[in-house]
């Protein structure tokens, strides 16, 4: 396997602006996977599709009140009720829309954990950053052929899935990267992603969102004082987002004419980490099974952790929610919650989505790694914000510890002079990338993201080594 020396990888990072106020640890290899496991990430991949499609046919079946089952009745109406909470009604009317059947993000990314009974998967992303990161760290490691995908092979197959849902016949459309200023801090990344496929000859521009203009139906940008129409924008930008963007309704309108692809598709349901609550939900058992192929359903249920959505409701007596124990006892209310005990906190809440705090671990409240009182405070958020933005519960599955080998601090930093990698222990998340192009995913990358074994929940920081994929025999 390739090793490359600290030298090589600060010169590399220190050349290049896509990684401006970001440190991480370093390391001479590329995170190896064994041909078993890359084989799991393609159908992991096929899984997430197969999900989404699942999931949307369970979101518009209900909002029309439909019955779910073919044989059998089955309606739901809540789960519209539910995946609609919180959201304006026009993002609602635009998920609905019968020409957005069928719509799914291009870019599909779940988090995986590497646990003692394999992997563990806690989110899908449908906007997730480091697309440009995996790529470059793909094309310095890429020096024997053994990086997960080609070198270039994220960049390619990220313009193809893009391209491929151009509205208007062109062997070339112009892709736009949107970038908001919430989510400024990855605009790096993606003015990188736009220049490395300009410089193959595609027309791709990363944009400011006030960037954007109307001309009749067309969305515009400018170029050398022309107006250029554009066919595909891919945003990266949050929905919850939208009220602060100046251009919007420009984008609402020309997708309205038929003039411009969105992807992300404008579907908040699609963006929801309920949708695993939804998964293991009693009574949708047979949905999913019914909505999914069985190897797809087979592997999402050993996949998914066991989850919930935190809603206070009034039960009758004598009845329980379906949700984990506290005080040894089953649920009759959601503020039983305050009495698990450490070892029945080994759980996760976070909000579901639609919310500045949705992203980057933000809302992340892991019970076991907190005070009592500061797990008290978040159940107490969690329902009292459960009319507008509905909070899940999600049980943790713990990494495994295994090692690699990292290059030590700095000196100045560690006090120490020792220069050569050593071997450290430490839990890792996978970040498979997915690109969706004519109904089918492409595996095209993944980063590793390998932090020090005290770190509960895992995530790009200081102490973090971040890595591409090799495939090893």
């Amino acid at each position: 396997m390739l090793e490359l020396s600290r030298e090589q990888l600060s010169a590399a990072f220190d050349g290049t602006s896509l990684f401006e106020a970001k440190t991480w640890q370093l390391s001479p290899q590329a995170w190896p996977l064994t041909r078993r496991q890359v084989q799991e990430l393609e159908q992991i991949g096929e899984a997430c599709l197969h999900f989404h499609q699942a999931l949307e046919n369970l979101y518009l079946r209900s909002a029309a009140g439909k019955n779910l089952l073919r044989n059998r009745d089955l309606k739901a109406p809540w789960v519209a009720e539910y995946l609609d909470r919180g959201k304006p009604e026009r993002l609602i009317v635009h998920a609905r829309d019968d020409r957005n059947r069928g719509k799914f993000p291009s870019v599909l990314r779940p988090d995986l954990l590497l646990t003692d009974d394999g992997f563990a998967m806690t989110e899908l992303d449908s906007v997730p950053g480091g697309i440009g990161l995996t790529a470059f760290l793909n094309r310095l490691y890429d020096q024997q052929g053994d990086v997960l995908g080609a070198a270039d092979q994220m960049l390619l197959e990220f313009y193809r899935s893009l391209a491929s849902l151009s509205v208007r016949s062109s062997e070339n459309p112009v892709v736009a990267i949107v970038v908001s200023d919430e989510s400024a801090t990855y605009r790096p990344e993606m003015v990188w992603v736009a220049e490395q496929l300009q410089q193959r000859g595609h027309r791709v521009f990363c944009l400011h969102v006030d960037d954007l203009f109307p001309l009749g139906p067309t969305l515009c940008f400018d170029i050398d004082g022309n107006p250029e129409k554009i066919d595909v924008l891919y945003r990266f930008f949050e929905l919850h987002d939208l009220p602060n963007l100046s251009t919007a309704d420009y984008i609402f309108e020309s997708w309205a004419a038929g003039e411009i692809a969105v992807t992300p598709p404008l579907r908040p349901f699609q963006e929801e980490k309920m949708s695993f609550a939804l998964f293991h939900h009693h009574l949708l058992t047979d949905y999913w099974k019914e909505a999914l192929p069985a190897k797809s359903f087979k592997k999402l249920r050993r996949l998914i952790p066991k989850s919930w959505v935190i809603d206070p409701v009034s039960l009758p007596p004598g009845a329980v929610l379906d949700g984990p124990p506290a005080g040894g006892r089953l649920l009759a209310d959601w503020t039983q919650l305050n009495e698990a005990s450490q070892k029945e906190r080994d759980l996760i809440i976070k909000i579901s989505g639609f919310h500045e705090t949705a992203w980057g671990a933000r809302s992340v409240i892991y019970g076991s790694d907190c005070s009592r009182e500061e797990w008290q405070a978040g159940v107490k958020i969690a329902l009292n914000d459960a009319p507008t933005n509905p909070h899940v519960i999600q049980h943790y599955h713990k990494p495994r510890r295994i090692t690699h080998p990292l290059y030590p601090l700095r000196s100045a930093e560690s006090g120490t002079t020792e220069t050569g990698a050593i071997h450290r222990q430490g839990r890792l998340r996978l970040c498979p990338y997915y690109f969706v192009t004519e109904g089918r995913t492409q595996l095209s990358g993944a980063l590793a993201t390998f932090c020090p074994p005290d770190k509960k929940i895992i995530h790009g920081m200081q102490d973090a080594a971040l890595l591409p994929c090799c495939g090893v025999d």
